[in-house]
């Protein structure tokens, strides 16, 4: 399952199992951080298929390289029909293209409201400098 995992980005299968498999997959995941060759092969040992080492170490240690864990997400998705096992998706984090927009969207209405607030700060500071120089030009013409 890890190995499928590593390859397809996202399986489904039942909560049980994906809860073992996030325990199993999450150290193998850090140890991919870093490319040496001992780690290599302490995550072949694991593994044991060449290729899911090789997609392993190039993509997918590029896509975690700043995150500091939580490499895994755990969908639930309902209960199967046969036998009414809770059913589920496991996904790499990174690899989820919906719900990377969706925080990119949220992060930016949040930035906006910043903004907001910031030129408004801005312009009231801007209204309180302007206001006294005015005053003491008027005071010289006056005399």
């Amino acid at each position: 399952m890890a190995c499928s995992l590593i390859m397809h980005k996202r399986i489904s299968t039942t909560t049980a199992k994906a809860k073992a498999l996030r325990i199993y997959v999450e150290p193998l995941l850090t140890r991919a951080k870093e490319d040496t060759t001992a780690n290599r092969r302490l995550v072949f040992a694991e593994l044991k298929q060449k290729e899911v080492v090789t997609e392993l170490f190039r993509n997918v240690a590029e896509k975690i390289a700043n995150r500091p864990g939580g490499y895994t997400r755990i969908l639930r998705t309902g209960y199967r029909l046969g036998d009414a096992a809770e059913m589920c998706i496991i996904e790499l984090v990174d690899y989820n293209e919906n719900m990377l927009k969706d925080a990119k969207k949220a992060a930016k209405k949040s930035t906006r409201r910043s903004a907001k607030k910031a030129v408004a700060k801005a312009d009231a500071e801007e209204a309180q400098v302007e206001a006294p120089a005015e005053e003491k030009t008027a005071e010289p013409t006056a005399e």
